[in-house]
This record gives C-alpha cells, sequence and structure tokens, in this order.
C-alpha cells in the first residue's frame, strides 16, 4: 500500500473541505450566529491541521497507484470528510451527540437526505447552508473536484479514484484526459445547479431557500430548510423541483453527447429510456390508483410525479404524506427506492444500468440452456458488454443483498417494526433518506440507538461508494504489502 500517497491525497481533500466551509461561517457572521461562528473556525482550524499532519506525512511519496489503493482512498477519504465535516453540528450545540452529527453529516455527503432533526426551522442559516450544501458537494463527489481543478497524477491514478467514487456498473472517459473528463462533468452540474436556482427565484422562492433548495435537487439528496420539506411551497416551486430532479437522475454523459450534438446517441441509450419509462409508468399507475384521492387530476398528477421522481432518483424531498396512500402505490415506491436513477448521475440505488445488465445476462442463461453450443454475447447500447463488468455487476448484486440482509437484522435489535426497520436500511442504503412506518416521510431517525445509527451510516456511505470501497477497508488483504 503506498501510504504516504494516500496520505497526501487524503489531506488535499480535507483542505476543499475546509475552504467549502468557509462560506458557511461567513453566513453566520453576518447573521450575527456567534455560537456557530465559533464552531466554524474550531472545526476550520482541526481540518487544516489533520490536512497538514496528512500532508507532511505524504512528503517524498512515490506515484506508484493502483486500484486497491484508489478504493481504499476513496473510502478512508470519505470517512475523514464525515468525522470532521460534523463539527459544526456539535460544536455549535445544534447537534449534542457527536453519532448524531456524524449520522447528519453522512447523511448529507451522501445525499441521503435522512435525518434525526425534528425541526430545521430554527437551526441556525450557517448551519442550515452547510447541512445542504453538503448535498451538493457528495452529489458529483469531492474527488471528482479535486481531480477537475487540480493535477494529481497519471492516468491509471485518477482513474482509479474516479471509478472508485463514481455510481454505476462502469465509468468511462468522455474525453481522453481525465482531469477534463472531471472538469466537464462539474461544469454540467454547476449549470444545472444555476438554472435550478434562477427557475426557483422565478416563483418567488427567497434567494436563500432558492440556493439551499439547488443544493438539494441537484445533489439528489433532500435536506429542506422547512420542516415540510418542499409541501409549503406553490405548484410551481414543486414543479421546478421535479423537473430538475428528473433532471439529474440523467447519466451526465448524456448531457455531454447533447453539447456535442451526439443526439442520436441519446436517443438510443437503452439506460435512460429505461428511466424514463420507468418513470413515466409509475406515475401512470399510481395516478390512477390515487383516483378520488386527491380533489383534482392536477394535484394528483403533480403529487404522484413528484414523490414517484424524488424517491427514483433518492433525492428524499416531499410533498405529500405517501405514508396514507393506497397499498399499490407504496409498493411501486419501495420498488423505486431499489431501483433508483441511472449510472453516472447524482441519485442513487441500484441504477437502471445495473439492472438492464441483470436482465439482460439473465436472458442470456435462459438462451445458453435453449442453445447450449452457441455463443451468447450481452449487448448494450449496440455494444458487446464486457465480461468483467458483467462480473462486477453480479458480485455487485450479491454484496448489495447480503448488506441489506445483514444490516436489518443489526438495526432490528431496537424494537421497530420489520417496515420501519428494512425500509430504513432500503433508505440509507439507497441514499434516499425517508422510508416507511417510523420513518416515513413526515418522521426522522432519532429514535434509533446510538448502534443502529452507526449501521445505517455505514449502510450511507456504503450506498454513496457501491460498496467496495468501504468493503476493502475491512479486507486483512488490503493492508498487506506487496
Amino acid at each position: 500500500m503506498n501510504y504516504k500517497m494516500m496520505g497526501k491525497f487524503i489531506g488535499r481533500i480535507l483542505i476543499v473541505e475546509a475552504v467549502f466551509m468557509v462560506p458557511a461561517m461567513l453566513i453566520s457572521l453576518w447573521e450575527k450566529e456567534f455560537a456557530s461562528v465559533i464552531a466554524f473556525m474550531w472545526s476550520l482550524g482541526a481540518l487544516l491541521v489533520a490536512a497538514g499532519a496528512l500532508l507532511w506525512l505524504g512528503r517524498g511519496s512515490q506515484k506508484k497507484f493502483y486500484a486497491k489503493e484508489g478504493l481504499a482512498c476513496v473510502g478512508l477519504s470519505w470517512i475523514a470528510m464525515s468525522l470532521l465535516g460534523c463539527l459544526p453540528f456539535y460544536l455549535s450545540g445544534v447537534v449534542p451527540n457527536y453519532i448524531d452529527a456524524l449520522f447528519e453529516i453522512v447523511s448529507g455527503f451522501t445525499t441521503t437526505g435522512a435525518s434525526i432533526l425534528p425541526q430545521v426551522e430554527g437551526l441556525p442559516r450557517g448551519i442550515l447552508y452547510w447541512r445542504s450544501f453538503s448535498h451538493w458537494l457528495g452529489g458529483m463527489g469531492v474527488l471528482v473536484f479535486l481531480l477537475a481543478i487540480s493535477s494529481t497524477g497519471g492516468n491509471g491514478f485518477t482513474m482509479h479514484l474516479l471509478r472508485a467514487e463514481s455510481p454505476g456498473p462502469n465509468v468511462g472517459k468522455l474525453v481522453p484526459k481525465m482531469r477534463k473528463t472531471a472538469t466537464i462533468l462539474y461544469l454540467i452540474y454547476i449549470l444545472l445547479t444555476v438554472l435550478d436556482v434562477i427557475f426557483l427565484l422565478l416563483g418567488d422562492m427567497p434567494l436563500f431557500e432558492a440556493v439551499c433548495t439547488a443544493f438539494g435537487t441537484v445533489g439528489t439528496g433532500g435536506f429542506g430548510v422547512k420542516n415540510d420539506s418542499i409541501a409549503g411551497y406553490s405548484p410551481y416551486i414543486q414543479n421546478v423541483c421535479t423537473v430538475f430532479m428528473l433532471l439529474c437522475g440523467v447519466n451526465f454523459s448524456c448531457y455531454y453527447l447533447l453539447l456535442v450534438k451526439q443526439f442520436k446517441s441519446v436517443l438510443k441509450d437503452e439506460e435512460l429510456r429505461l428511466y424514463l419509462g420507468v418513470v413515466l409508468g409509475s406515475i401512470l399507475l399510481i395516478v390512477w390508483n390515487l383516483r378520488g384521492f386527491y380533489a383534482t387530476l392536477g394535484e394528483t398528477v403533480r403529487h404522484a410525479a413528484f414523490q414517484v421522481v424524488t424517491i427514483m432518483t433518492t433525492t428524499g424531498f416531499a410533498t405529500t404524506d405517501y405514508e396514507l396512500w393506497p397499498g399499490l402505490s407504496k409498493a411501486i415506491m419501495l420498488c423505486l427506492m431499489i431501483l433508483g436513477a441511472s449510472a453516472g448521475s447524482t441519485g442513487g440505488g441500484f441504477k437502471c444500468g445495473r439492472a438492464l445488465l441483470v436482465a439482460k445476462s439473465l436472458h442470456r442463461s435462459v438462451r445458453q440452456v435453449v442453445h447450449p453450443q452457441k455463443v451468447q454475447v450481452v449487448r448494450l447500447n449496440g455494444h458487446a458488454v464486457d465480461e468483467k463488468v458483467l462480473q462486477n455487476t453480479n458480485a455487485y448484486l450479491a454484496a448489495y443483498a447480503i448488506t441489506v440482509v445483514f444490516s436489518f437484522l443489526l438495526v432490528s435489535v431496537d424494537g421497530f417494526s420489520i417496515t420501519t426497520n428494512l425500509s430504513a436500511v432500503l433508505a440509507c442504503f439507497n441514499n434516499i433518506g425517508p422510508g416507511f412506518d417510523a420513518v416515513g416521510p413526515t418522521c426522522n431517525y432519532s429514535a434509533y440507538s446510538a448502534f443502529s445509527k452507526i449501521v445505517l451510516t455505514w449502510d450511507m456511505l456504503a450506498g454513496r461508494l457501491e460498496i467496495f470501497p468501504m468493503l476493502i477497508l475491512l479486507s486483512r488483504s488490503t493492508w498487506k504489502h506487496r
């Protein structure tokens, strides 16, 4: 293991986190929230001291970097970010328990949106900003940001990092150089955020609320600045959020293809067609199932569309209490929780791309039983899929199932209902936020024990990082010398 190089990179990550924490401190200073200012100052000090120590230990590091270093580095970076990023919550007294503060910031960075806070409207504005900005920072990935702004080594090094942090069954380059790929991704991300803020301002939303809501929408996070999430806003604002959540659940490479005028490639994208087809089909089914539930058809369509998109993109905002919906609608929502958004988007879940590969692999297996002598090739978007990608997808499916089952058993020690515990695990692991029953859209996770919160925190990190960067940290072979 190249410990020096890993320490050097994690140190850089902590410096990036410190820089992004400064605006939150300045907002607290502007609002005269002096307890928050002091909390941010101590937090910045801790980040800079930790970063300085890691950079000093990383002096003279070699640039040899392999896949296991990349995976371990990503997992350790996110853990370090979370352990120090939660300090403003804890030191300001907003969240007096450190485990709760850690749960809250991990929920933010992983764009989960699960919260232990019963009320958010009375929180200091600087804290609210940092809480919402954590979605935006974690949505595209802080390591991707670092790759975009600095030269960090050879292509092998950067590819290992991008592959470990980016969601989806496979990560490829949009352009030959990885730094340029990361830059393009972030420019698209920033553009969507700015457009979202503009459209929210056109709906008379205050600037601070528009910015925080855009962070949660584009980052598909779900932390709101109101106790009722998005329910209290106008239908126009709810519809704007629906559109931008839907857009950010699309693979960002599709936007790049649109920019370079490769329209046919986008139209032929099988994952995009599956994603949009599932969204439209789910909305139509739920609207049919909710007939007579709301006063008008327009209101029914609005709530159905919002909840389908917010769950499938794993955002977690809410405009209504879907716990009151009929059983079929809730069953559809549960399935959407598991499926998730597109690979290469800011959304979580199993991913539509993986679901396609699993279905195609199953179809091939059936054909091989019928025609055992015939060579069967799995194709996606007209191209043959590498067998390593299929193996990784099957391994991910196994790891996904084992993690969910094991986590469900662990959190069940708290004595909540099966519905509560299973939906809590699925909501955290798939980075959704609200689940069902005691963790539904009108509830929170504060009732869970410290042990269960640690389990769910690990689930959020594992879900955001696609399991393997977290699992590799638990393997003894990872830490053995070559």
